[in-house]
């Protein structure tokens, strides 16, 4: 046989597969080769499918499965790699090995392992049947993955170590593969794969090999997205703040209002102290209720009168130094000849008192009190001089209720008013020219003053008009703003009787009405009844039996009660104009007023 020639280019290439991926031309891993960080992982390849009309040898021995190799010792540095024996009836065409170049001296990276320049590697056998190589100068050069070779693949890294020794196995190694790298083939007479044809040497490394599209990572497109700056960082940083600082203060404000709002309807938290206002003006005026009632106050006392029969409650006020007290005759009544009267003064003393004298026909009383010292009369002022409208203060113990203080007004005057008559003879009945006032008067009240701005007595207090009582319950009408009182002209002057005779005196005209005479004006009883008492005023007036007199002085009297009152309102030796109607016709007499000792 004649010396081998050059190998003859087959009719037609095999078609080597084709990347999943576009080549990296930065050789990123796991696209390109790896980087001096680190050695590049193993790699699991699987079965390589071969082309499209192409045998594909079953596995023998030496091999893993149909096509792929088997591991196998790697030859000696130097040395070029046997030749696999021919198949049967194959052409074979030898091409002349080449001889290797000396290694370079080892380098020193920068993670402190050596490295050597790439050593040629040995030319590959060629058989009559083997694919040509993929350019023309025979360069270890990888195959352009697509026709156009527009992007060629960059060389493969020279080999790590010149003497031609394995590096060490990678620290994440799969514990399926071999814990060191195996020699490329264990059977010099095998190809590197079974499909590949015969007399081939073993291809240059293509860097797309590393790719495993089985491997655990995912995939590594790019899906567009920017690239993270340090501005970028900040603004997003920013918009963080400004979202938390909005979410805080929402918060902030829904937890203070709701706070607030439990607090405003609870009132707080703790202990409670309410406001209060500073010290005021501790002076009042002296003709202010205040002023008025702080200067009579000490001059009212209470009376607790109690007999064999009945008991109760009234008020006076002191005359004098002496101990006179005045007060109502009804008020010391229960108490008869034989019963206790307790008086009580505004600062709580009390003391007994004794009946100086009565009078049921003006309704007056004075009782007197022993050893008492301090006493603080009331002085008296003149109901003459009053007017409907002036302010005025009644003092009392209403329903027992001692030192009690009301005010208003004078309502009106010369009010005709009766009380009493209970015994049946009329000669218990009350006959009072009293002073209306619409301050509140209520049981108990009886006997008190009626004072004036001045805090001088100008009334009484006397009697009330209410509405009704309950007769069930043996209660007491209280006041519906209609009180009256004896005017205190006409009180001195009993009170002076009273304490220097012990009796009243009554001005009189001698004369017995007709209390049942219907007819406007006091009727004069007829002469069988002896009406008329001789040589007493109205006879010597010349006023007859069955006479009306219908005005005292000049004023109206539309009853016989009236008529006693506006006498009564005079004293004993007054004179008085009547006007008398007899026969259709109307006179007018003058008479002076007789006295009468009182009851």
């Amino acid at each position: 046989m004649g010396a081998p020639g050059p190998a003859e280019a087959p009719a037609t290439a095999v078609e080597r597969p084709k990347p999943l991926h576009d080549p990296d031309p930065y050789s990123t891993p796991p696209y390109g080769e790896p980087g001096p960080w680190a050695p590049a992982p193993p790699v699991q390849h699987p079965a390589t499918t071969p082309a499209h009309g192409t045998t594909v040898q079953q596995g023998t021995q030496g091999t893993q499965g149909p096509g792929v190799p088997s591991p196998a010792a790697a030859p000696a540095p130097g040395t070029t790699a046997p030749a696999a024996p021919p198949e049967p009836g194959a052409t074979t065409t030898m091409v002349a090995p080449r001889t290797a170049a000396p290694a370079p001296p080892p380098a020193h990276s920068a993670n402190g392992t050596h490295t050597t320049s790439a050593a040629p590697s040995p030319a590959p056998a060629s058989y009559g049947n083997a694919a040509p190589p993929p350019y023309a100068d025979g360069q270890h050069s990888v195959a352009p993955p697509y026709s156009g070779g527009s992007q060629p693949t960059p060389p493969l890294a020279p080999h790590p170590y010149a003497d031609g020794s394995q590096p060490p196995p990678p620290a994440h190694l799969d514990a399926s593969r071999p814990s060191t790298p195996a020699a490329p083939y264990t059977d010099s007479s095998q190809p590197p794969f079974a499909d590949a044809p015969q007399g081939a040497s073993q291809a240059p490394r293509d860097p797309w090999g590393n790719y495993d599209p089985w491997s655990a990572s995912g995939s590594l497109q790019q899906n567009g997205a920017g690239v993270d700056d340090r501005a970028r960082r900040r603004k997003r940083g920013m918009k963080i703040l400004v979202l938390g600082a909005v979410l805080i203060a929402l918060v902030s404000g829904g937890v203070g209002g709701a706070v607030g709002a439990y607090l405003e309807r609870n009132g707080g938290v703790g202990e409670v102290e309410l406001p209060q206002a500073g010290g005021g003006t501790t002076g009042r005026a002296p003709d202010s209720v205040a002023g008025i009632a702080a200067s009579a106050l000490p001059s009212v006392v209470t009376l607790h009168v109690s007999g064999s029969d009945a008991q109760g409650t009234g008020t006076g006020f002191v005359l004098d130094k002496r101990g006179h007290i005045l007060t109502n005759n009804h008020v010391v009544e229960p108490a008869g000849d034989d019963g206790e009267i307790t008086v009580t003064f505004s600062g709580g003393e009390t003391a007994d008192a004794s009946l100086v004298g009565r009078d049921s026909g003006y309704d007056l009383a004075v009782v007197k009190v022993s050893g008492v010292d301090g006493l603080k009369p009331l002085p008296l002022g003149n109901s003459d001089d009053v007017r409907v409208g002036d302010p005025v203060v009644a003092i009392g113990a209403p329903f027992d209720l001692a030192n009690t203080v009301t005010s208003g007004i004078i309502s009106a005057k010369e009010r005709p008013i009766t009380a009493g008559g209970d015994g049946g003879d009329r000669s218990d009945v009350s006959y009072v020219d009293a002073l209306q006032t619409d301050a509140p008067i209520n049981p108990g009240n009886s006997g008190g003053p009626l004072v004036d701005v001045n805090a001088r007595v100008i009334g009484i207090n006397s009697a009330i008009r209410s509405a009704g009582s309950s007769e069930s319950d043996g209660g007491q009408a209280g006041s519906i703003g209609l009180g009256f009182a004896i005017p205190i002209n006409q009180g001195k002057r009993v009170a002076e009787e009273l304490i220097n005779t012990g009796k009243a005196t009554h001005p009189v005209i001698g004369v017995t009405l007709d209390m049942d005479y219907s007819g406007d004006g006091a009727r004069v009883g007829d002469d069988s009844d002896g009406t008329v008492k001789e040589g007493g005023p109205a006879d010597r007036a010349g006023i007859r039996a069955g006479d009306v007199i219908t005005a005292v002085d000049g004023q109206r009297v539309h009853s016989g009660d009236e008529l006693i009152v506006k006498v009564r309102a005079h004293r004993p030796g007054d004179r008085l104009e009547l006007t008398v109607q007899r026969d259709g016709g109307e006179q007018k007499v003058t008479l002076t007023l007789g006295s009468s000792d009182g009851g």
